[in-house]
């Protein structure tokens, strides 16, 4: 199970995020975000052998290769309305799509999207409400059940150690997405809660294994 704690700002949350062994970190360069960091306070987070992650709502190819040059990040996760073309232009392998599946009237339609992007993506991320991230919203994990996209998938969306192991057992994601469900408040992690949600989603009771 790929775990991805996202929306980081404090080094003990990062450090804390490495401990229980997760694949991914992120980071919000959105200024409008609670948890948005500049670009030269994600480059001084220390994360060892994380996969590093920027989340980006509104900059184009340009500004993401350059962020991504200096803040030292793997992926860039893309949660405006970027085109195909500016997945491309940054790579392919190093892109994350996020798609929201309450945004489609059928599920056509996200199936759809899902192929369109296949060629310009390594994963996908499926986020709830209808755009942003880290609300707290939930999706209709049992709708999600028999996706089968082109590119591998991460859930996302209200997810904690209460509700992971539930989410999992109805669909099959090849990674999770913590973020608002392990905070005190918006960009301050708890260790704890982090810890509790590491172990729910790799519980052999939910019939993954990490």
């Amino acid at each position: 199970m790929l775990i991805k704690f996202c929306g980081l700002t404090r080094q003990e949350d990062v450090d804390q995020a490495a401990r229980l062994g997760a694949a991914m970190c992120g980071f919000i360069f959105h200024p409008r975000s609670p948890r948005g960091l500049t670009v030269e306070q994600a480059a001084a987070l220390d994360s060892g052998k994380l996969l590093r992650v920027g989340v980006f709502v509104n900059q184009g190819a340009d500004e993401i290769r350059r962020i991504m040059d200096e803040a030292r990040l793997d992926f860039a996760q893309l949660h405006g309305h970027q085109s195909v073309e500016c997945a491309q232009a940054i790579g392919a392998e190093r892109v994350i799509r996020v798609l929201w599946p309450d945004r489609y009237t059928h599920r056509a339609l996200l199936y759809n999207d899902l192929q369109r992007h296949g060629q310009a993506c390594a994963y996908y991320l499926l986020d709830a409400g209808l755009k942003g991230g880290g609300s707290g919203f939930k999706l209709d994990w049992s709708d999600l059940g028999s996706l089968r996209p082109p590119q591998p998938w991460l859930l996302a969306g209200g997810l904690s150690a209460a509700n992971v192991a539930r989410a999992l057992g109805m669909c099959g994601p090849a990674g999770v997405d913590f973020n608002s469900g392990v905070e005190d408040a918006p960009g301050r992690k708890n260790r704890e809660k982090m810890a509790a949600a590491f172990l729910a989603a790799n519980s052999k009771g939910n019939g993954y294994s990490s």
